[in-house]
């Protein structure tokens, strides 16, 4: 996956990552976009929702607020993978081509709804691999790289951030279910406009604020898991879904760790 330790690099070898979050009850929201040397930015995304006014800080701001709010630093070598780098440097062959390297790649998120009928959404990302410096994709846009409202739903997307943000793929998600469609439909409406629209691939999870989710993507395939009445499922191509207890599945994660 595209975020952390791991993430794609930039033109210049560089990680640059991408973070949002969102609270339904009240539409609070705080993202971040091109922070360095942070190995989680979702939790200074968070910081951001919580301790100022504003909704998304980027660069050199975003380091000075995480070194303010105590988020320790990371040297940037232990967020680069050899994987990542050495598909940065295929990246950099003339004869390259940079996209085909995005297909076993993926922004991670999470959409969430709680007993009381809250419903959350995260999204966080290293971006596209070899992107200009500076670069910003969907991750951070509210309404593109997520989107949280109690009165209908959460989203959160992958896919080509520059599409996503010509249709505001999350909110327009939102505005499918607003319109009666169940959440499986409205993705794959959202995602079929993209497509059509634009020639823009991704995908989304997605939770209404009645507790129906769904895992949908226009690409080859999309990792996704969901917790449901105790029970874990998953998948990554088209049609597929495993089911199996969710404490087996904890107990079985513990044991591999």
């Amino acid at each position: 996956f595209s975020l952390g330790c791991g993430s794609v690099l930039n033109e210049k070898g560089e990680v640059e990552m991408d973070a949002i979050i969102m609270d339904g009850k009240n539409l609070a929201s705080g993202a971040v976009s091109a922070v360095k040397c942070i190995a989680n930015p979702i939790k200074l995304a968070r910081l951001v929702m919580e301790k100022t006014k504003h909704l998304l800080l980027t660069g050199h701001g975003a380091h000075l607020f995480a070194r303010a709010m105590g988020i320790p630093e990371v040297p940037e070598e232990k967020l680069i993978t050899e994987r990542s780098r050495e598909r940065w440097r295929k990246n950099l062959e003339p004869d390259s081509n940079p996209e085909e390297f995005q297909k076993d790649l993926g922004t991670v998120g999470a959409v969430a709804i709680d007993s009381e009928g809250n419903v959350a959404c995260a999204t966080s990302t290293g971006g596209l691999s070899n992107k200009l410096t500076g670069r910003v994709g969907d991750t951070a846009c509210i309404g593109s790289g997520g989107y949280a409202d109690n009165c209908c739903g959460a989203v959160s997307t992958t896919g080509h951030g520059e599409s996503i943000m010509k249709v505001v793929l999350a909110r327009l998600v939102l505005h499918h279910m607003e319109q009666g469609m169940a959440p499986a439909a409205a993705a794959d409406a959202a995602l079929d406009y993209m497509k059509r629209r634009v020639g823009g691939l991704g995908g989304v999870i997605v939770v209404s604020s009645s507790g129906q989710w769904a895992a949908r993507f226009s690409t080859q395939q999309m990792s996704w898991a969901a917790v449901q009445d105790e029970q874990l499922l998953h998948g990554i191509y088209a049609g597929e879904q495993h089911t199996e207890p969710l404490e087996q599945a904890l107990a079985a994660h513990c044991e591999g760790l």
